[in-house]
């Protein structure tokens, strides 16, 4: 990229809570060390967005037109030229871009598992071996992904499942708070925040399936924006590249409603094949779905695809309603 060639400053968007300012400074210094000539100060500014997803806090986004909430205003934003570029929690965007957008950068992914956290009241209680089993009967478990309430409920029919909303922060004080006795998060999260809570277990993903883009950085410009494309292509982690194709081709096969409980995790195995697991789900863990296909890295969609068909094939038709 020739910064000469643009006017500076750079303008980026993000939301405004902890992790998402972390995950944006995160973004910039990676531009800086690739592009040193941008270290001029004010070569960039931060624009805080508030998305919807960051207003409604008391019903599961689900409820009220699903992850795409929290990307919504920022798109809108990068369309007008109000900003640059935007950088999202990969597992936040919508499957498909609105016009006029791409997602032009993947970062290296952190560790993209779930971890279960207990609060005060069955702290010691988990046994890191069978996590999930060990839960003691009746626990109050709070979770605003329905994806993980579906898989927790078709183990332990007999939990109590809850809703909670807010940031890493927000959910970790709602615990200690005893609105819930334990509550699961993304250990990615954690860790960019430099968070251990007593007592977390971090949970095998085969067991519980993550999100599909989980623990991945994501930005996205304009579709005709070729100097900040020529940027991004030189600081895009390629096994994160491979590892999210893969699993949001997954996702735009099995087309599901923003209700419908879906994980997707892609890894390279020793080998350099990549492995991808699928899961399709009823909220309250009544019918689960798990598959997985392997094949070459370059096949990544392909994989995702057949993978997301095959299981759309063999579930029942109002999962996906």
């Amino acid at each position: 990229m020739r910064p000469h060639m643009r006017s500076l400053p750079l303008r980026v968007g993000t939301r405004g809570s902890p992790l998402a300012l972390w995950q944006t400074r995160c973004f910039l210094d990676m531009v800086l060390r690739f592009c040193p000539v941008l270290r001029n100060a004010g070569a960039f500014e931060e624009h805080v967005i508030q998305t919807s997803g960051d207003r409604i806090q008391d019903r599961r986004l689900a409820d009220v037109g699903g992850k795409g909430l929290f990307a919504k205003e920022i798109h809108e934003a990068l369309l007008d030229g109000r900003i640059d570029f935007a950088v999202h929690s990969l597992k936040d965007l919508e499957t498909e871009m609105p016009p006029g957008v791409v997602l032009a950068c993947t970062l290296r992914r952190e560790d993209s598992r779930d971890v279960l956290i207990p609060g005060p009241g069955i702290l010691g209680a988990l046994d890191p071996a069978d996590p999930v089993g060990s839960i003691p009967a009746g626990v109050r478990l709070a979770t605003a992904s329905l994806r993980r309430q579906a898989q927790i409920l078709h183990a332990r029919p007999d939990l109590q499942v809850s809703m909670i909303r807010g940031n890493v922060q927000t959910r970790l004080r709602k615990l200690a708070e005893g609105e819930a006795d334990a509550t699961m998060l993304a250990l990615a999260g954690l860790r960019r925040m430099d968070l251990s809570p007593e007592g977390m277990v971090v949970l095998d993903p085969e067991a519980m399936v993550p999100a599909a883009g989980q623990g991945i950085i994501g930005v996205t410009v304009r579709a005709g924006d070729t100097e900040l494309h020529e940027l991004l292509g030189g600081i895009e982690d390629r096994e994160a590249r491979a590892v999210s194709r893969a699993e949001r081709s997954l996702l735009a096969a099995l087309d599901g409603s923003c209700r419908t409980p879906i994980g997707g995790h892609a890894r390279l195995l020793p080998d350099g094949r990549l492995h991808l697991t699928g899961l399709v789900a009823r909220p309250d863990g009544s019918f689960l779905l798990k598959r997985s296909l392997h094949g070459a890295v370059a096949d990544a969609e392909a994989i995702g695809q057949e993978l997301g068909e095959s299981l759309r094939a063999d579930s029942p038709s109002d999962i996906f309603g």
